[in-house]
């Protein structure tokens, strides 16, 4: 089951203000990578988590306008702003499964897409999609790869009449790699942060990058404004387990591929859906960790600036804005997506022979470090986020 202007590892579920660290409007123009040298890193590693206690939580977090709920082993953290935006983040995943935005109407709507899939354990569910960090850490000194896989929260600041920001933590065994995850919800903006600090010997290579699923009516109807003149290369999409990506993805023998449909018979409609649905039934996704192709794929510069994206997609982006806009004539909505910290900018659509509102409606934004890494130094701290901008109040 999916949850889902012109107009939210898989997670296994069982039985005084502040302001983001960049402003949305300080990203317009284009920026070097940040990095801040010759700063003391604290060893945490030995920090133990706090337990995924709601109790626990709210006796030590609450207040600041967040509320916790547990969930078998889990616990969903919710932030919620005076004008009715809302943001959820479940720990210790890390995910952000929602981000509803209010609107100018006075209402509000979900940004985010999220899949729930009931397993064959009845108190079990594997939710994918939202916002999640497929990150792999490099470094020449021997030590395997390391990701982070678990989070801790460690801070909670701001207020609901402005913006609250919650902080969490990962780190390496050893304690040399330093990780904060810093999600922002303001009054017009949900922003994810990541803060890395070095204190290797050697230099780090950063891998992968901040995906987010952002919800549509169906592709067919979902425009990119602003990309045009960009160089990409064409990619298989990336293969992580919070990643929603069809199991029939390229095949150009599914049924309807190619066609929209919006501009299909009902006949040929019906057809297609309850073929796509035998053929997704059953199958089983074992994704682990970061696996995409590292070839590179068919090289071209973006001709369109009011790209529709109908058709199954997916592009890396190497040089484009850090500001863009996604527009849903469906919907009748916008957002504004931005980066910093992140050279690269992912697209993918799962294109437009799927049904509406369903489990792929949705398109997939990431920032990322994929055909090249981000290099720290040792000694050094970078930065890189992902801003999600509502402009519909």
């Amino acid at each position: 089951m999916a949850r889902s202007s012109i107009f939210s590892p898989k997670l296994m579920l069982t039985s005084t203000s502040t302001k983001s660290l960049i402003s949305f409007s300080s990203l317009l123009p284009s920026r070097p990578l940040q990095c801040k040298r010759d700063f003391t890193i604290a060893k945490v590693a030995s920090m133990p988590y706090q337990p995924l206690n709601q109790e626990y939580m709210e006796e030590e977090f609450s207040g600041h306008g967040v509320t916790f709920e547990a969930i078998g082993e889990s616990c969903v953290l919710k932030m919620e702003i005076e004008n009715g935006s809302t943001a959820n983040v479940v720990l210790p995943s890390g995910l952000i499964t929602s981000y509803k935005a209010h609107m100018w109407h006075e209402g509000t709507l979900e940004l985010l897409h999220t899949s729930v899939t009931e397993t064959e354990e009845e108190e079990d569910a594997i939710i994918q999609g939202g916002i999640s960090t497929p990150l792999s850490f490099v470094s020449d000194d021997g030590q395997d790869p390391w990701s982070p896989t678990s989070w801790s929260l460690h801070n909670v600041t701001g207020s609901p009449n402005d913006s609250i920001k919650i902080e969490m933590i990962s780190n390496d065994s050893e304690g040399k790699i330093r990780l904060k995850h810093i999600v922002t919800l303001e009054q017009d903006m949900l922003s994810s942060e990541l803060v890395v600090s070095n204190s290797k010997s050697s230099p780090l290579r950063l891998y992968g990058g901040v995906m987010g699923h952002l919800t549509v009516s169906s592709p067919d109807a979902i425009y990119a404004l602003g990309l045009e003149g960009s160089n990409f290369f064409d990619k298989r999409p990336i293969d992580t387990e919070f990643v929603i990506t069809p199991p029939r993805y390229g095949d150009q023998s599914q049924p309807g591929y190619g066609q929209v449909y919006g501009k299909m018979t009902l006949q040929a409609l019906a057809s297609t859906i309850g073929a796509l649905n035998q053929s997704d039934e059953g199958v089983a996704d074992t994704r682990r960790g970061i696996n995409y192709e590292s070839e590179d794929g068919e090289e071209g510069e973006e001709d369109d600036s009011y790209k529709q994206l109908t058709d199954e997609m997916c592009r890396i982006y190497t040089c484009a804005p850090r500001v863009f806009t996604i527009l849903d004539r469906g919907k009748r909505n916008s957002m504004a997506v931005g980066r910093a910290g992140f050279e690269e900018l992912y697209l993918m659509s799962p294109g437009s022979v799927h049904e509406f509102y369903s489990r792929y409606a949705y398109i997939l934004v990431g920032q990322t470090a994929m055909l090249k890494p981000i290099i720290i130094a040792p000694g050094d701290e970078w930065r890189g986020g992902y801003y999600i901008h509502n402009p519909n109040l």
